[in-house]
């Protein structure tokens, strides 16, 4: 009922003539007013107690699973689809994302994920009390390192644990301090990163399954490792001279596997030239006493003739060779033959004779 003064007014100077509005007029639209119900609330309380009932429908998301909760304690399980539960406060649901893969950063804070004016300009920042560690020989080093899970039990992650991802961090830390201290700073810093991921994520599967967290470890990724910022220097030397010791080995292996075939093929060379040589000179020792032996079995039957064939075949090889100086002489100059016989020009021995050189002209 709409209250319109300028319409009473106009209603109360008709009747009275143009006078104004009295105290009995007044009295009169009140007393009316209080009479008037609203048809209306017969209708609003099925209305609110059907919406109350449409509240308890709801979507679970293909990668999410519906946690009913029946006055604040676990009821069921519902599955991807529309799904109906009493509604509150009897029932509430929760539908958590099962298969999304979460992130943790430790020892540092990338952009976006940082606090205060770190948030604000976009920049990573170093945590050192989550990124020192101590190894096993007693070194310090700085871990920076990223753990990923995801959900593999919603009830467990739900109602088992307070704060499942502060239990997370937890966990994380002191498994990497646990392997950290374990091992050796060089595993830490060069090769035994791997060996070191993969005993971290199963140790902190192991202690997140005896707290039922429902919570699964998919990686354990380490982003920097590096010394303290007051001993890098010093760290920077050690590993320049592993790399120059590195190269080393790899020059003198490369040199080795340059100089051993080298060096067996020409040993190969010489055994095989030296075999030859022996078998040349058994083979021409062999012909030569075979020759012996038959010249020695004719000479036995004609010594004369084989004498004289002997000596003529020898002084056949000697004058039909161009190159031997040769001296004849009479049978009466052979008794006197030391004269003759150029004794002065022959050669030391062991030294080849050297031709005569032609004298200078004058």
């Amino acid at each position: 009922m709409n209250w319109d003064w300028d319409k009473l007014q106009k209603q109360q100077q008709g009747r009275s003539g143009g006078r104004p509005p009295s105290f009995d007029d007044f009295q009169e639209q009140f007393d009316k007013f209080k009479r008037f119900k609203l048809p209306g609330w017969k209708l609003i309380i099925p209305i609110i107690l059907l919406l109350w009932i449409a509240s308890g429908f709801y979507i679970v998301e293909p990668d999410e699973v519906g946690v009913v909760q029946r006055f604040g304690a676990f009821d069921r399980i519902t599955t991807a689809g529309p799904n109906y539960h009493i509604p509150y406060p009897v029932e509430s649901v929760v539908t958590p994302k099962v298969t999304q893969i979460r992130r943790l950063e430790f020892g540092f804070r990338s952009p976006g994920r940082g606090f205060g004016q770190d948030f604000q300009q976009g920049v990573s920042r170093e945590v050192p009390e989550e990124a020192l560690m101590l190894t096993g020989d007693e070194n310090i080093v700085s871990v920076q390192f990223i753990v990923q899970w995801m959900i593999k039990d919603a009830k467990d992650y739900l109602f088992n644990v307070y704060d499942p991802v502060k239990t997370i961090v937890h966990a994380g830390e002191a498994a990497m301090r646990e392997v950290i201290g374990n091992g050796k700073i060089d595993d830490a810093l060069t090769t035994g990163k791997q060996e070191i991921q993969v005993q971290t994520r199963d140790l902190m599967q192991k202690i997140l399954d005896s707290y039922q967290t429902g919570v699964s470890i998919v990686a354990v990724q380490m982003q920097n490792v590096h010394p303290p910022e007051q001993v890098v220097e010093a760290f920077k030397d050690v590993a320049s001279a592993r790399e120059d010791k590195s190269r080393f080995i790899n020059e003198a292996e490369a040199y080795q596997r340059d100089i051993l075939p080298k060096a067996r093929g020409e040993a190969a060379r010489i055994i095989n030239e030296a075999q030859a040589y022996k078998e040349a000179k058994i083979r021409r020792s062999q012909g030569d006493a075979a020759k012996f032996l038959s010249v020695l079995k004719e000479y036995d039957k004609a010594k004369d003739i084989t004498r004289q064939r002997l000596y003529l075949e020898s002084m056949e090889a000697i004058l039909s060779n161009p190159e031997a100086e040769k001296l004849i002489l009479s049978g009466d100059a052979i008794k006197k033959a030391v004269p003759y016989l150029p004794l002065g020009q022959l050669p030391p021995a062991g030294r080849p004779a050297q031709p005569e050189q032609p004298a200078k002209k004058q």
